[in-house]
């Protein structure tokens, strides 16, 4: 299955600057590399080399000297293609692709990926300001999911309901059955691919107890009991504020612990902070984020939840975190916001800065919906339309609603 990214990824080959692939560990990133390595070779493109950095005989040769990459191509007076995978394990890997884009750049052609931008150092924004663009790759998206589920009659239903406003689904029972399976349990690939329920939530199991703990070990976690504890209350708070002295005081440890644990996570890709709007910036940076986990079904491995939503507690948290998904994958997360004054007045997401700014509240049920409770947001932000999207009931309006 082609994700939605590649198309993206295969116009930037033409472009000088490094490609640069994060996102959490087993998201897929490999897989791209080698498919953009398919393509290239399909369409008789330059020489392209694939360079997985987890053989040491490789990285050594490449931690010795970043020129030595020039000893797995072929000479040729085309410019190359090199497609790296796992950049992050280099000793200095700025340092590595700084010198190869400013002495190579005519002849060398990067692609990198990285499990977090945390193991590029702490130079790696600024040193390769101007040379390299950044494409982050989450997990799937419920349309990437149905096509890896091989339900491409379903994305098609979609695309039908959302091209015609009067369009009826003799469909919409499955439509419901599969965003509700995709909520419970995410978008990880290998859990998508599983179509058995009690294997998705083995492979989640492994990914929350193995790959995370990766992250922990690379960063040189030192309380990794603590660290876990961290995730699963952030996990069960989804949505919620991030206190950190709150937090700190729960789990008996410093602020600045919590602080370093919260931006490994960030960092690996695991959870999303979305800042406050306010007219004034200075309150905005002084005000509490809120906190979500970028894939629900690692959300709910953390919290040992997957009852149906029906019977759930937390649906509207869950609906909430997964709204939040469907805005991180057209938007960038500083561009999402949250509103709330000192009297609760509360709004779930404002993108005030895109094209055609706008606001979301979401609830589970139409029938929470209460228009007059927004009443002093609308008042205050005229300019930036609240509109509601909830779960129930579920009809063909609803991928309209969301689109």
């Amino acid at each position: 299955m082609i994700r939605d990214i590649f198309d993206k990824l295969i116009a930037h080959l033409n472009k000088k600057e490094i490609t640069i692939i994060t996102g959490a560990r087993q998201t897929g990133k490999s897989t791209l590399l080698r498919q953009i390595q398919t393509h290239c070779k399909n369409t008789a493109q330059r020489q392209c080399v694939f360079l997985n950095l987890e053989n040491k005989t490789v990285l050594a040769e490449l931690d010795e000297s970043p020129l030595n990459i020039f000893k797995f191509l072929e000479a040729t007076p085309q410019k190359s293609i090199v497609l790296i995978d796992g950049v992050q394990y280099l000793k200095d890997p700025t340092n590595f692709l700084k010198l190869l884009y400013d002495e190579h750049v005519d002849t060398l052609k990067i692609v990198a990926t990285g499990s977090s931008a945390f193991y590029i150092d702490s130079r790696f924004k600024d040193s390769l300001a101007g040379r390299k663009r950044i494409f982050r790759l989450p997990t799937c998206s419920f349309g990437e999911y149905l096509r890896l589920a091989e339900k491409n009659d379903l994305l098609n239903e979609i695309d039908r309901l959302c091209a015609n406003p009067q369009a009826k689904s003799l469909h919409w029972e499955r439509l419901r059955n599969e965003l509700e399976i995709y909520m419970l349990y995410g978008g990880y690939p290998a859990v998508a691919l599983e179509p058995d329920r009690s294997d998705k939530l083995e492979i989640l199991r492994e990914i929350s107890n193995s790959f995370v703990k990766r992250d922990i070990l690379e960063a040189g976690i030192q309380n990794e009991a603590a660290f876990y504890k961290l995730f699963r209350i952030i996990a069960a708070q989804s949505g919620g504020m991030l206190n950190i002295n709150e937090l700190a005081s729960t789990l008996r440890i410093k602020n600045e612990t919590v602080e370093n644990y919260v931006n490994l996570m960030q960092k690996c890709f695991h959870i999303s902070l979305v800042r406050p709007f306010f007219r004034n910036i200075r309150k905005e940076l002084t005000k509490m984020p809120k906190v979500y986990i970028q894939d629900t079904g690692l959300r709910n491995c953390l919290i040992n939840n997957f009852q149906p939503l029906e019977t759930r507690l937390d649906k509207g948290e869950l609906w909430e975190n997964t709204f939040f998904r469907m805005l991180y994958e057209k938007y960038d997360v500083d561009e999402i916001n949250y509103w709330r004054t000192a009297d609760q007045n509360e709004v779930d997401f404002v993108l005030p800065h895109v094209e055609n700014p706008f606001a979301v509240e979401t609830k589970y049920s139409q029938t929470a919906v209460k228009p007059s409770k927004y009443k002093k947001f609308s008042e205050n932000y005229p300019d930036i339309p609240l509109r509601f999207a909830w779960m129930e009931p579920f009809d063909e309006d609803f991928f309209r609603r969301n689109n």
